[in-house]
């Protein structure tokens, strides 16, 4: 049986302090990574320690002789892709970012000032430090995503191999081969246990994602205990069930085992690699080495002196850095990183003088800017009182946006025909490898039945610069709430394309009927809602949204038709961009205001038209958007709900919850206060009173108001 504890139990030990040649140099790194994370977490008397110690020779190895990365250039878009799916390690990260030299970004530009110092670290988890628990996208450079909610990183890695295989197959070209990196990843017992690394990885085996791989820490310690209580299958036969190649490293302190399964993986072209990595949590420590104490709490210093003792550490004080393991990373991944990067950079130079036109759209990917004319086939629509389903027109929206924007890729949870969200023009076909009929360059993603992984992999692909999409029912939504909260956290461009947005799903039932979601994402900081109420409004979202580069969009669309109103009657739908705006208004001050999004405007509509008739004064305001009407000024924002007007009504099929801050107390809303019901549509609106009657007589008493 192995030790807990003892280093020397282990053949890539030395023994006695740090030496100079090759193997102590790597030990003593090693064992520096493992300090630095010991000390952050003890200092900020928070964290998880445990992990970090028992991986810091995997993250050695991978990043000082595999990674293919230029700390000088983490932008640079040939790297390879680092994820630490086990977020809560944070500090393993962290340390390495300080160690191997990282620099500063700041809005994509590449700064001369390292991202991490060491006093970062000793700021672990502090306010407005740059070393929050969990790593954060955006806030540290070197951090490639978000992760923290176990499984999210699993997802978003596999996302971003499709970029990769997307990316090399639309622009490398003979003797270009610009896109060739590997995306790596460091998951967890926990997130194996959650459903969504489950998803994405029955997805990366169908697609053959061999540029993938995910080193598993199999330490089988949890929260509450060993993984013993809960957790006891095979997950290497999982994983070989999902057309994986696995490999075993019985010692993750083996070095040389360690390089030779990251070899092995790399060379595996037809498939995604699991490497499982047997590990002991809290590796060093006389005591809490091997047991859940390890996990999610400092160690104290009687351990963490025990640890570094355990590593023939002579040092201390804490965070120490010995005199040559700078200079080592420089050395290593440093040099080989500047080299590579480099050497790439020289080589896009060259395609940009043969291909300037691909290279012109990878430059445009890179900086996150959109072709010209992206939106000239955007369609105006003509009035019908027929009408067309929101879906419907989107449908025919996206593909007229999608055919300009080479490189927006996506599709629905097996839910295409209904979402209406399939890129039909020549050319677009399907991302599959060629055994299932497809090709890499496709366009369509077929995500299946996995709606929480469709969401975290599309913010991998938004990650490699990519505009992704997902769709699916707005009910579904309830599956992807982490995927689109991490969207707008790492303010990432992803669109969410939701349709059968009411209770107008009609006969199947309260199950499919959205009610709550609407709300839900409203209150969800950082994202983009839209709920258009006709076929110009959904032509005006699309124009709206795309051009976002720092957030993410939910579009809520219709199953049913909703009437195209006359735009030379009715005010032109550009309002959209402002989130909300004047429909129709009667000449000065209205009695009363009438506001709804999506299907509900066309019925306010019909109560405006006959208040109108009848003398009394009305406003109509269409309300597609709360975060965009939040946006405007306060000037606007009065200009189309005038403080000093009283008599107010909004109608929308789903929770009332949040109208109140446009109504007022007093104002009348008429919206779903129940679950929906199994019935054809018209059944449905007499039951919960959403007909034209209704809403003319709540507007009357409402007029009446001063």
């Amino acid at each position: 049986m192995r030790s807990l504890s003892n280093p020397s139990a282990y053949g890539a030990e030395t023994g006695g302090t740090a030496g100079t040649d090759a193997v102590d140099i790597a030990q003593l790194s090693i064992n520096t990574i493992r300090t630095l994370s010991m000390d952050g977490v003890e200092k900020a008397d928070s964290g998880h320690p445990g992990t970090a110690m028992a991986l810091a020779p995997v993250m050695y190895a991978l990043w000082q002789n595999d990674l293919k990365y230029d700390p000088a250039n983490p932008l640079w878009p040939g790297r390879d892709r680092f994820v630490l799916s086990v977020g809560h390690a944070s500090m393993l990260l962290y340390s390495t970012i300080y160690l191997t030299g990282i620099r500063d970004v700041v809005k994509d530009k590449v700064l001369e000032r390292p991202s991490l110092t060491l006093d970062d670290l000793k700021q672990f988890r502090q306010l407005n430090s740059k070393t929050p628990g969990h790593p954060e996208y955006r806030h540290t450079a070197g951090v490639e995503t978000t992760t923290g909610p176990l499984g999210q990183g699993c997802g978003n890695s596999v996302g971003m191999a499709m970029a990769e295989k997307y990316l090399a197959a639309h622009y490398n070209r003979p003797g270009f081969d610009l896109f060739d990196y590997h995306t790596y990843v460091f998951c967890g017992d926990g997130d194996m246990m959650e459903g969504v690394s489950s998803e994405a990885a029955s997805m990366a085996g169908h697609l053959g994602l061999g540029n993938l791989i995910w080193l598993y820490d199999s330490n089988q310690i949890s929260i509450e205990g060993s993984t013993d209580l809960a957790f006891t299958e095979n997950v290497a036969e999982r994983f070989r069930a999902y057309k994986w190649h696995v490999v075993t490293v019985d010692d993750v302190n083996d070095l040389a085992a360690v390089s030779k399964a990251l070899e092995e993986a790399r060379a595996v072209k037809d498939r995604p690699s699991l490497i499982v990595m047997h590990t002991v949590i809290g590796y060093g420590a006389p005591k809490k080495a091997g047991t859940a104490s390890a996990h999610g709490e400092p160690l104290g210093d009687e351990e963490i002196a025990g640890a570094k003792k355990a590593y023939h550490w002579p040092w201390t004080d804490p965070f120490h850095v010995p005199e040559g393991v700078l200079e080592h990373f420089r050395e290593g991944i440093g040099a080989r990183g500047a080299k590579a990067s480099a050497e790439w950079q020289a080589l896009f130079d060259a395609y940009a003088r043969e291909y300037p036109k691909e290279a012109a759209e990878l430059t445009a990917i890179f900086e996150r800017r959109l072709p010209e004319g992206w939106d000239k086939d955007i369609p105006k629509w003509e009035a019908d009182a027929k009408g067309v389903a929101s879906r419907a027109s989107s449908g025919k929206v996206i593909n007229a946006v999608a055919k300009n924007l080479p490189w927006m890729m996506g599709g629905s949870a097996d839910l295409s025909p209904s979402t209406k969200t399939n890129l039909t023009f020549e050319g677009a076909g399907s991302f599959q490898p060629p055994q299932w009929g497809g090709t890499y360059a496709g366009r369509n993603v077929h995500f299946g039945i996995r709606e929480h992984a469709m969401g975290s992999i599309c913010n991998g692909l938004a990650l490699a610069g990519l505009r992704a999409y997902g769709s699916g029912f707005l009910i579904f939504s309830d599956y992807m709430k982490a995927p689109i909260r991490l969207s707008a956290l790492m303010e990432l461009p992803v669109i969410y394309i939701f349709t059968h947005d009411s209770i107008g799903v009609g006969e199947d039932g309260p199950t499919h009927q959205p009610i709550e979601q609407l709300a839900q994402l409203r209150a969800t900081p950082g994202i983009m809602t839209i709920r258009p109420g006709d076929a110009n409004e959904v032509s005006e979202a699309w124009r709206t949204l795309i051009p976002q580069t720092h957030k993410p969009a939910v579009l809520v669309l219709s199953r049913q038709n909703l009437p195209t109103l006359d735009r030379s009657k009715y005010a032109c739908a550009s309002g959209v961009a402002k989130g909300a705006y004047v429909l129709a208004s009667c000449e000065g001050k209205p009695d009363v205001i009438l506001m709804a999004s999506g299907s509900e405007v066309s019925l306010v509509v019909d109560a405006y038209e006959k208040l109108t008739a009848e003398g009394i004064k009305a406003r109509v305001v269409s309300f597609p958007s709360f975060d965009l009407f939040e946006e405007q000024d306060q000037a606007y924002r009065d200009s189309v709900l005038p403080p000093d007007v009283k008599g107010r009504v909004a109608v929308e099929q789903a929770a009332a919850f949040g109208w109140d801050r446009y109504t007022g107390i007093g104002g009348a809303i008429i919206a779903m206060n129940s679950f929906g019901a199994s019935a054809p549509l018209k059944g449905l609106l007499t039951k919960f009173g959403f007909t034209p009657e209704k809403v003319y007589e709540a507007a009357r008493k409402q007029a009446e108001r001063k």
